[in-house]
């Protein structure tokens, strides 16, 4: 098998013309995208849906092959951009009328933790994005699970938080990696948490208890809220 050399690989058969060509295409079609995306009202990066990802994505490969592609015109690249606004406008206009469009495009909230304890059967929560949620919920400075009256997932990835007051919290499963540690309910004694689904039951000094609300078998101990001054 025959190797290339660097110049072959780096430059071959490009001259210094067809450079500054790519550099103005460049130019050119990165100022359509953000001409494009202003246009169609682009939000954030944490309010994207995978209904924006899929324009993001379309335009991003319509404004790469113009970009370097001699044989392209950038003509060719601004067609599907109108395509795709025009497209784009269109489907958002149906989903305003038709919440079944709306639906199918932007997708639905999903209720995570409800009560103090998390929604497993609606969510069907991995060890992975459960730990996902513990950072989000931290970073909303919420400590335990009892803390909080309902959380919900938003179509556009963040997560919305309604929490008890302080007053009212109960126990809960502990967010924080010093106190989400598995303990041996044969030596425990108060209310320990299902580490699954948040569930809070007594300790009782059983040698191993199932949860009854997912079946779960690992616990830790349950927290509350300590009120200042109390």
């Amino acid at each position: 098998m025959e190797i290339r050399n660097l110049e072959e690989i780096f430059i071959a058969d490009s001259t210094i013309g067809f450079l500054v060509e790519i550099l103005l295409r460049t130019i050119v079609m990165f100022a359509l995208v953000l001409l494009v995306l202003r246009i169609s009202g682009r939000r954030g990066v944490r309010q994207l849906t995978i209904f924006d990802v899929a324009i993001i994505l379309g335009l991003g490969s319509a404004a790469g092959d113009p970009m370097f592609q001699e044989n392209i015109p950038i003509v060719h690249g601004l067609t599907v951009f109108v395509a795709v606004v025009l497209f784009y406008r269109s489907i958002t206009w149906l989903a305003s009328k038709f919440y079944g469009v709306h639906r199918l495009m932007e997708g639905e909230p999903m209720v995570i933790v409800r009560a103090g304890e998390f929604t497993v059967n609606e969510t069907k929560l991995t060890n992975f994005s459960q730990m996902e949620f513990f950072s989000e919920l931290r970073n909303e400075s919420i400590e335990h699970l009892g803390q909080v009256r309902v959380a919900v997932l938003e179509t556009d990835g963040s997560l919305s938080v309604l929490r008890y007051c302080d007053q009212d919290a109960r126990f809960g499963l502990p967010l924080f990696p010093d106190d989400y540690q598995r303990v041996d309910l044969q030596h425990m004694q108060g209310p320990v948490a299902c580490m699954r689904c948040g569930r809070v039951v007594s300790a009782a000094g059983e040698k191993e208890q199932t949860c009854s609300k997912c079946g779960g078998k690992h616990w830790a101990k349950a927290k509350k809220t300590v009120l200042h001054g109390s």
